[in-house]
């Protein structure tokens, strides 16, 4: 059993599921090579997907290529591997994100975990419509931050003045991209309007960007900005949007590919209780804002992710690259 080759289908099934994760304007920044001989997947870094204005540093990148790894080992569980993961593997090569090696025979921790997910992975979408004034159950909120906890990583469900904090620092962040010319334009790059839409397989399709806010306190940056979108209409969004954020210990590579971990791991388990989310980097683009999204009490670990969880639609699907386009299998 340990020596059975994996076949070319096996591997670009692992590979769809670990496509379908949330990144940065769903530029999927991630590549893959699969070594036959050696049963291992190799995740790179893109760097013809990187955003210089919006992500300099490429944590973005970092966090998103961490959220596929993270469904990569969902998906490997589900189809009874063992992925071992190694994280760096190439000292030398630093966009050489993780080698996964997928054992046909062997155990791994948290095997049956792991593919209890399995089922969210397609089911998990970004939704920018509003969410109903409702509280989350104390024990959901515990399952998501002990999902948090398990790749490292901490959530915090923010209190009202804290939440109104965030929500002005997003405001901050979409007041500079208005006044500051340049700022949208790693936005636009990755915006797909009218007949782009249709055809995308890549960035946010138009018929994702959700409605207009009329009231309330909209949470996400509007994609649209002061482009025209046929049929977007205006909705009224939540007075408390429902808030939390996931942080890591420190701030360097190996903690952006475990914050991105974390943060799938912990939409994957929201999605199976029912819970509509969305993502929001925005405050955290600038370092001066970065560092006013932190918790003032606790004050800390490095904010990664600001998250807005709770009752409503869920998004439409975004579009994915074809995996022939990510994957190589030598």
């Amino acid at each position: 059993m340990r020596g059975r080759r994996l076949d070319a289908d096996t591997v670009t099934g692992l590979v769809a599921e670990a496509t379908a994760a949330p990144s940065m304007h769903n530029a999927q920044p991630w590549r893959f090579r699969f070594v036959t001989e050696e049963r291992v997947l190799l995740l790179r870094g893109d760097t013809d997907r990187t955003m210089p204005r919006s992500d300099p540093g490429n944590r973005a990148l970092h966090i998103g290529c961490g959220a596929a790894l993270f469904n990569l080992r969902v998906a490997a569980a589900h189809a009874g591997l063992a992925p071992e993961v190694r994280l760096f593997p190439e000292p030398g090569d630093p966009l050489l994100l993780a080698a996964v090696h997928l054992d046909p025979g062997g155990t791994a921790p948290d095997r049956e975990g792991l593919a209890r997910l399995r089922p969210a992975v397609r089911e998990r979408r970004t939704s920018r419509h509003p969410f109903l004034d409702e509280d989350i159950p104390g024990e959901v909120r515990q399952r998501l931050h002990d999902a948090s906890a398990q790749e490292g990583a901490a959530l915090l469900f923010l209190g009202p003045w804290h939440t109104e904090t965030v929500l002005d620092l997003v405001r901050d962040a979409e007041s500079r991209d208005v006044t500051t010319p340049g700022n949208r334009q790693d936005l636009e790059c990755w915006t797909r309007l009218g007949t782009r839409a249709a055809t995308a397989v890549d960035g946010v399709p138009e018929y994702a960007f959700g409605p207009r806010e009329r009231d309330g306190r909209a949470f996400s940056r509007d994609f649209a900005g002061r482009r025209p979108v046929a049929g977007r209409g205006t909705a009224g969004f939540e007075r408390r949007p429902r808030l939390a954020l996931l942080s890591t210990p420190g701030d360097q590579p190996a903690d952006w590919l475990r914050a991105g971990q974390a943060l799938e791991r912990v939409l994957l388990e929201a999605t199976l209780a029912g819970l509509a989310t969305s993502l929001s980097s925005h405050p955290l683009e600038s370092a001066d804002l970065r560092r006013l999204v932190r918790d003032p009490v606790s004050g800390r670990g490095q904010v990664q992710m600001v998250l807005r969880l709770g009752y409503g639609p869920r998004g439409p699907a975004t579009p994915r690259r074809p995996v022939r386009e990510v994957l190589d299998i030598v």
